[in-house]
């Protein structure tokens, strides 16, 4: 722009300034930082900011407090470190993946376009230490599942599965050279992973009940059999297969590649519950693995109940996540939707349900949270684990039911997120041991007695 052309800007723009204004407004602020502020603020920020400067206060409507569900603070208890991770997770959910769910969610289809986004953020195998990895507190994994539920269940799934499931297989039951191959790649999302344990016939029983089979021949491992919902398994570049050895009965892990002879997968169709996610029915026939893609250190399923024992906590702080997203969800909507003349979050029976979530809400982030400060000093156990799993799924049920309820008609509509989160809570219910399941095992600890089937 020309000498000229600025001053001539300059003085319009005085001419257009209130002085008298802008010296009271001096007077409360710093108007060079505030410029200065302004003039890194991008058009959508600047586009929200003077929206909100210029809507009207209606007669009598007062200063409302913001819409967080973190009610005790808990975020207090961070690093400065860890509270930059958060934020960044939660400005690229927001950003990047809360516009488009909605309609991947009823296509039934993944954004392969968020895999590369993901790369940026640099938070895959957060709690692993090496081969590229965070090696941050297992606090820190937790709080990650958790953002990523906050917006889209589906999309945290599919980390869990990647992240936790897939590469916690390998960094606990590999061997070096397999952490070295796979564990980089995967960390990078160059290479994408699946676990295969649930089968069409076995779900809750597969500790001692597996179909899958796998047999060596004296140069290969042949697998045979099926596996159930196994997320992320129609584009994975490995799944994680745990088959049963017909010649020890012990369990073994595998690293199965896509394009191995004799593996399959079939999308499974036609889900009410995270829709995102790319579930399928996995068939091994004859399927040929080499011994160098055996899990060298997965022998029984001790060694599986242990990936197990690590995840569980996650999906505990998943259920943590699409309360907290319903909440949020809910409590913004009473305070805009207006019937009889004002907002419906002004009604004794709006706030009545509103702070039975919050309770709720609250109860679980304070017991994920000391759940994974015992999982970081070497505590946990399954027990621990899977009383978070019991308490978290059932109280989540509670506030997405009542978040619909408060919504009236509109939460069911995907528009408002609502019902999705009342659909993929379902789905949290029911993976990663049944509320029955882990009951059990929360029983059989502070009883001594075993209540399972023999």
């Amino acid at each position: 722009m020309s000498l000229f052309k600025k001053v001539k800007n300059t003085i319009s723009l005085l001419k257009s300034v209130d002085m008298d204004q802008l010296a009271k407004i001096n007077k409360k602020i710093d108007l060079a930082d505030a410029m200065k502020t302004l003039g890194e603020l991008d058009d959508r920020q600047l586009a929200g900011l003077m929206k909100m400067l210029k809507t009207k206060r209606r007669k009598g409507q007062h200063d409302l407090p913001p819409i967080d569900g973190d009610f005790y603070n808990l975020d207090l208890k961070l690093t400065e470190e860890q509270r930059e991770i958060q934020m960044k997770v939660r400005n690229f959910m927001e950003d990047e993946i809360r516009p488009l769910v909605n309609e991947y969610w009823k296509k039934d289809q993944f954004p392969f376009e968020i895999i590369e986004k993901f790369r940026e953020i640099d938070i895959v195998g957060v709690p692993y230490e090496g081969y590229g990895c965070p090696n941050l507190p297992f606090l820190m994994e937790g709080i990650v599942a958790q953002e990523l539920a906050r917006v889209d269940v589906s999309v945290s799934t599919f980390f869990g599965v990647h992240s936790g499931l897939a590469m916690g297989s390998i960094y606990l039951c590999g061997s070096e050279e397999q952490k070295q191959e796979w564990l980089p790649k995967m960390q990078k999302l160059e290479k994408i992973g699946a676990f295969g344990l649930t089968e069409p016939n076995v779900g809750s029983g597969v500790a001692g009940g597996l179909e899958t089979t796998c047999k060596f021949d004296g140069e290969n491992w042949i697998l045979n059999g099926q596996k159930k919902w196994i997320g992320n398994a129609t584009f994975a570049d490995v799944t994680i297969i745990w088959a049963r050895d017909l010649d020890s009965n012990r369990v073994k892990g595998f690293l199965v590649k896509k394009e191995n002879p004799g593996f399959k997968t079939e999308k499974i169709k036609d889900k009410m519950a995270l829709r995102i996610v790319q579930n399928a029915i996995i068939t091994l026939k004859d399927c040929k693995v080499s011994e160098s893609d055996r899990l060298q250190n997965a022998n029984s399923f001790k060694d599986t109940a242990n990936v197990l024992r690590m995840t569980r906590a996650g999906v505990a702080w998943q259920a943590v996540g699409c309360s907290r997203g319903a909440y949020e969800s809910a409590l913004k909507y009473t305070k805009k939707r207006e019937q009889f003349g004002r907002p419906i979050a002004s009604f004794q029976l709006i706030q009545d349900h509103l702070v039975e979530m919050l309770s709720n809400l609250t109860s679980m982030q304070t017991l994920c949270f000391r759940l994974s400060e015992m999982q970081d000093q070497g505590m946990l156990t399954d027990e621990h684990a899977s009383l978070a799993k019991v308490y978290c799924s059932m109280r989540m049920r509670d506030i997405v039911s009542r978040a619909r309820e408060v919504m009236g008609g509109n939460g069911i509509l995907l528009e408002y997120d609502v019902a999705r989160f009342v659909a993929d809570a379902e789905a949290i219910y029911s993976y990663e041991g049944t509320k029955e399941i882990n009951s059990l095992i929360v029983g059989r600890a502070i009883t001594g007695y075993s209540a399972f089937v023999s």
